[in-house]
């Protein structure tokens, strides 16, 4: 997660979205006084900077998803992590004066979920030790559903843009051109590209019940923008 207030903008970090490959490029050209949080696996080239203070973690309470949310609170209010990775966009607006979150420009990248989830199997199989079956992960249910970092209680955005994965080159290029930050058309970074051998196009993977899980698991995701099996 990003906030930038050299070029005025707030990253918010998805699931196996180009998210990590995006903040290794942007912490080289952004000012020492952003905000960048820790990358998991760390990465060479990313500085992760002023991400600590402290805040309220009860407040959070009131826009928590599940119980879970409330712990995750307290355990980085417990590690003085008042920004950290993969933080919605509801709980940066309350660590913000309202002027900064509303003026700033917020942006996050979404992807088609079918093969989000595949990308996403691979990277869990990979920390498993590469004995997790592709049945087994789809019994767990725990698949990268996003959209709750990036809109608020009622479903409407909280981002003023939603970037394909699929075009990200030409998107990225798009939102960079519109802050003033220099970009060459291409990150020049892929990282966490290496936890996929199997290549084969999600089409040739999933079952068709397995294709009909994930259907219901993206079903906020297929309706906002149109995704296709």
């Amino acid at each position: 997660m990003i906030i930038s207030h050299r070029y005025h903008f707030i990253f918010i970090k998805t699931h196996k979205t180009a998210g990590t490959s995006i903040e290794a490029f942007l912490s080289r050209v952004c000012g020492e006084e952003d905000i960048f949080t820790p990358l998991d696996p760390p990465l060479a080239g990313h500085q992760p900077r002023n991400y600590r203070g402290l805040f309220n973690p009860f407040q959070d309470f009131e826009v928590a998803e599940t119980w879970l949310d409330g712990v995750r609170s307290l355990k980085h209010f417990l590690w003085g992590e008042r920004f950290y990775n993969h933080m919605s966009a509801r709980l940066v607006q309350r660590r913000l004066p309202p002027s900064l979150f509303e003026n700033y420009y917020k942006f996050c990248v979404e992807r088609n979920p079918w093969e989000k989830t595949l990308s996403y199997y691979h990277m869990a199989n990979h920390r498993a030790g590469g004995g997790l079956t592709l049945d087994a992960f789809m019994r767990k249910g725990r698949f990268p559903v996003d959209h709750p970092l990036y809109v608020d209680s009622s479903g409407q955005l909280l981002v003023d843009r939603v970037i394909r994965y699929e075009r990200l080159d030409e998107e990225l290029n798009e939102v960079f051109a519109r802050l003033g930050i220099p970009f060459s058309g291409s990150l020049g970074i892929q990282a966490k590209g290496d936890y996929r051998k199997d290549r084969r196009p999600y089409q040739e993977v999933f079952t068709k019940e397995q294709r009909q899980i994930i259907a219901d698991a993206f079903a906020w995701e297929i309706e906002a923008f149109g995704y296709r099996f």
